[in-house]
């Protein structure tokens, strides 16, 4: 039962690092593309916007997700540790609370996760906003 405890644990965890590295990525192709992007190359505003929020809507869906799917590889290992406390009828105290401790882990995990993929997200957002302002600027508009 206990290779079930490190496919719950890591198994999530590898999710979370899989959508980490999504939203980095992602995060960095944003910015170089704002460094490259002419605003003056557009002729509406609508047709700028699109061109410039392409892909965020992913960095917003792993920042808001992954403290869910941290918190379910946490629920899995409690229920887990649970489980094998009323199968083996007693367990030492230690062993309760090491179980549950790595249980926790999974959601400081995707706590980790969250926090920089949002912050990238709020970042790369207000870099949109100012594009667009800049554009309405140059426009007249």
């Amino acid at each position: 039962m206990e290779w079930l405890h490190y496919a719950i644990d890591y198994g999530i965890i590898g999710l979370l690092v899989v959508m980490s590295i999504i939203a980095f990525s992602i995060g960095i192709e944003r910015y170089l593309v704002f460094k490259k992007v002419r605003i003056e190359d557009y002729e509406d505003r609508k047709s700028l916007e699109l061109y410039l929020t392409e892909k965020l809507h992913i960095i917003a869906i792993v920042g808001s997700n992954a403290p869910y799917i941290g918190l379910l590889g946490t629920v899995f290992g409690i229920m887990l540790t649970f489980y094998t406390m009323g199968k083996s009828g007693f367990m030492d105290t230690g062993k309760i609370m090491i179980s549950l401790a790595l249980a926790l882990k999974v959601t400081a995990v995707g706590l980790l996760v969250a926090i920089p993929a949002v912050t990238i997200y709020n970042l790369l957002l207000r870099r949109v906003k100012v594009l667009v302002m800049q554009w309405e600027i140059r426009d007249g508009r």
